[in-house]
């Protein structure tokens, strides 16, 4: 009775150990719904685990080009591989602010997240926040990064042009109530060669 059990344990063991290998090595990049399918989904979509690409060595100095990859629905778009304490990691489509020679990463509280306390409305916040080292894919190629959370409200407010990171709204009654909440991340390169 003991031995089929333990057969059968290797082969899970096996078969998931074996996936994971593949997974490493061809990458899980996280889905791109569409903007209707992402409304549908609760703004939710599907996350990835490693992604893949060439990784960059050199250092950026202007980032603006980023623009051109800021599609967070299109085929191309940016993405963001964090690290989890179990050690598999978490990817997910990101939207980038880059302003010259600083880039910042952008995410948003709405519907059932601002229920929860930041950094525990989505996976990957909570990742950053315990280790912020992370990896950006833009256009196709691999950037490691370490994420910043930006806590002065009014440079958040600055990067959301003028407009307060808490987005408020009336209820029928007059009473205010929070609709959206704007997280910004500075995000600095890694593992680049000094001169």
């Amino acid at each position: 009775m003991m031995k089929p059990l333990k057969l059968g344990l290797l082969a899970i063991t096996a078969l998931v150990v074996g996936t994971l290998l593949t997974l490493r090595v061809v990458g899980l990049p996280p889905g791109h719904p569409s903007a209707e399918n992402y409304a549908n989904a609760g703004r939710s979509a599907r996350p990835g685990l490693w992604l893949t690409g060439e990784v960059v060595r050199e250092a950026v100095t202007d980032w603006d080009w980023v623009n051109d990859y800021n599609d967070a629905f299109a085929a191309n778009a940016t993405e963001l591989e964090t690290r989890t304490w179990y050690g598999i990691p978490h990817s997910v489509t990101v939207l980038l602010v880059p302003r010259g020679d600083r880039l910042y990463l952008q995410s948003s509280a709405q519907t059932f997240r601002l229920n929860r306390e930041f950094p525990n409305g989505k996976a990957w916040w909570r990742n950053v926040e315990r280790d912020p080292r992370v990896r950006l894919k833009i256009g196709g190629k691999i950037y490691e990064m370490t994420v910043v959370l930006v806590q002065d409200r009014a440079e958040v407010a600055r990067l959301r042009g003028g407009r307060d990171p808490i987005v408020t709204a009336l209820d029928a009654d007059g009473n205010e109530y929070v609709t959206e909440e704007w997280h910004y991340w500075r995000v600095f390169q890694r593992n680049v060669p000094e001169f």
